[in-house]
């Protein structure tokens, strides 16, 4: 076992979660602008070629996060557009992504189902 991609990715990913945190405590940004500042960075950074990389190097410490669903939506619509032309930027990231989106609606309806989830009081 490779112990260094290991530690590479405990790294990645945890610097990762340290700026998230950092970025609840330290500003007004919700939770949910943050998320979204993730994935477009994600986006950003594949889009100038820095994200493959760092994602080839940290492994799942990378690609994981949202900044690896980032990735993964700009990568699909780079195929995209390669294959359908315009239309590819509507499509692209969709088709990509899918799989990853139907398994999240899949478990996390799994373990509403097991959880036997309540409204807050």
């Amino acid at each position: 076992m490779d112990w260094s991609l290991l530690w590479k990715a405990f790294f990645v990913g945890g610097l990762l979660c340290v700026i998230g945190q950092v970025l609840v405590d330290r500003t007004q940004l919700t939770p949910a602008r943050i998320l979204v500042g993730y994935v477009v960075a994600g986006v950003v950074l594949s889009g100038i070629g820095v994200f493959a990389p760092l994602a080839e190097w940290a492994g799942a410490g990378a690609t994981v996060p949202l900044v690896g669903f980032g990735h993964l939506l700009a990568e699909g619509v780079r195929e995209g557009i390669a294959e359908n032309g315009f239309f590819g930027v509507l499509t692209g990231g969709l088709t990509a992504s899918a799989g990853g989106i139907a398994a999240a609606v899949l478990f996390g309806a799994l373990v509403g189902l097991i959880a036997k989830p309540r409204a807050k009081t």
